[in-house]
């Protein structure tokens, strides 16, 4: 059994985690480490789902690095140019040298006398389990489980004659030319797939049992393009960022304080693009407020267009069971399919399904507070990458490399080896993280983290303020311990408080 000690250790190769590392080589050049990817290759998401038309649902300018400019012509841009995006930033800051592909993170064990992570990896199909030592562990795992989606149990779903994908493993050879298809979702996933398996196909049907708000957005945003002309890169790719940014957070806001004219405009929107093609009352119009779930984007009206051109068509209704040639629906109608697409969401994972424990106690993530977003109550010298879900996810994720950076820095020039949040308020009320209804966000909601209600206990879902709490403010407060590995040798050993 090897074993090798550095300073960090970054989980995931992922956006938030070529990012990270991206952060550490700019902003704490001295230090060694190393990202651990679970599987073969770089990008993550990115590099994972390979389902027709998959695209971003965040404009690029607020969705790509604050210090790597987005210099392609599409602001929603697909998965491929997101992927060479990632994938261009690694090249710039020769970034593939650090990363340890087809290294899954099995179990991470924190000594408090040595200062120290223990990761227990597993190499690729090899049964021997590798011991690599660090300082910290930057967690960049994302929050869902990359071997498998969610697929309800379906009734009589073995009588169906015709081919069964999930979109989180799509088949490469799949043929989906003149075939009748049903995409079972009313999420980003099926709202995608949909315009863009229907180019080709006889005829999709998206079958959704509740319907989403849905809002056309331009692909190619305008002002940027303008302003590229003109300014340096970097100065046109901060102007649009923080126009971006503003607009997504006045939206946001207006949303929460105003949910019915919010919702009346969105309808309003919607039956613009549609007129009298569609049923926009029974199809388009939820029952819960505007952002209780995130807004669902379409680049140019694609799916509206599609719908229009009668290539597509929306069904609202529930799945009684499945037959030999599609779906029999409560209502009694009756969808023929040669194939059918379960774009029915996501199975959420805490750390990437990482076993964690502090001085031979388990880390239970259900029962701890998350500190800032990014650490964990009682957990040191930890940190995980969580994105908005109400704005781009590398927004949040940048602010949270920086601070990591920050920390780091501030306990070398301290000579301070631990840091741990403490909740020392025993009355803090806590609640479930996230903040939306999101059907496969509330099936595991239970077992993460949880956020108080009060900084730094709060998640403030706002960039604004993270901005200025993270960039410009202090590191130390009353909740953040620092310790040396002098004080823990005079028996100050870092636990828990009664």
């Amino acid at each position: 059994m090897a074993s090798e000690t550095l300073d960090v250790v970054i989980i995931g190769a992922g956006l938030s985690g070529i990012g990270g590392a991206c952060h550490l080589l700019r902003k704490t050049s001295n230090k060694r480490f190393a990202i651990l990817e679970s599987r073969a290759s770089m990008g993550g998401t990115w590099d994972l789902f390979r389902y027709p038309g998959i695209r971003s649902d965040s404009d690029m300018h607020t969705l790509g690095y604050s210090f790597k400019p987005w210099k392609h012509d599409k602001a929603i841009a697909d998965g491929p140019a997101i992927l060479d995006y990632i994938r261009e930033t690694a090249r710039q800051y020769d970034i593939e040298k650090f990363i340890r592909y087809n290294h899954q993170v099995i179990q991470a064990d924190w000594d408090s006398n040595a200062a120290l992570w223990s990761i227990s990896v597993k190499q690729g199909d090899a049964s021997e389990v590798t011991i690599l030592r660090c300082r910290y562990i930057f967690a960049c795992t994302g929050y869902y489980r990359y071997d498998q989606g969610y697929t309800p149990e379906f009734s009589a779903l073995e009588k169906f004659n015709g081919n069964l994908v999930h979109p989180q493993h799509w088949p490469e050879d799949l043929d989906w030319s003149g075939k009748r298809i049903i995409v079972v979702g009313s999420g980003a996933t099926a709202i995608t797939l949909v315009p863009s398996l229907a180019k080709t196909a006889a005829h999709v049907t998206m079958l959704q049992r509740s319907p989403t708000y849905v809002v056309s957005r331009p692909s190619v945003d305008r002002f940027a393009k303008r302003l590229d002309r003109y300014l340096p890169d970097k100065l046109a790719y901060w102007i649009t960022r923080w126009k971006n940014v503003f607009s997504s957070m006045l939206i946001y806001q207006y949303a929460k304080r105003r949910p019915d004219k919010m919702r009346k405009s969105l309808l309003q929107w919607t039956r613009r693009w549609l007129g009298d093609s569609c049923d926009v009352d029974t199809h388009f119009s939820p029952t819960y407020k505007p952002w209780d779930q995130r807004l669902c984007l379409v680049p140019d009206g694609n799916l509206f267009r599609s719908l229009r051109e009668g290539s597509s068509s929306i069904v609202t209704d529930h799945i009684s069971h499945f037959t030999e040639e599609g779906i029999a629906l409560k209502s009694g109608q009756h969808l023929r399919a040669d194939i059918v697409v379960t774009a029915t969401g996501l199975e959420l994972l805490p750390v990437g399904g990482i076993c964690m424990t502090v001085d031979g106690k388990s880390v239970d993530f259900a029962d701890s507070t998350q500190y800032k977003g990014m650490m964990l109550s009682d957990v040191p010298n930890f940190f995980s990458a969580t994105g908005y879900t109400n704005a781009s996810w590398t927004l949040k994720c940048d602010l949270t490399s920086e601070y990591v950076c920050r920390i780091i820095r501030h306990m070398d020039n301290n000579n301070q080896q631990i840091c741990v949040p403490r909740n020392k308020n025993c009355e803090l009320k806590r609640t479930v993280s996230i903040g939306l209804t999101s059907g496969y966000i509330l099936r595991s909601i239970d077992k993460f983290p949880k956020e108080g209600t009060f900084a730094p206990w709060k998640l403030h879902q706002n960039y604004f303020l993270d901005l200025l709490g993270l960039r410009f403010g202090r590191i130390k407060d009353r909740y953040l311990e620092f310790v040396s590995l002098a004080e823990v040798s005079q028996e100050k050993v870092v636990q828990k408080p009664e």
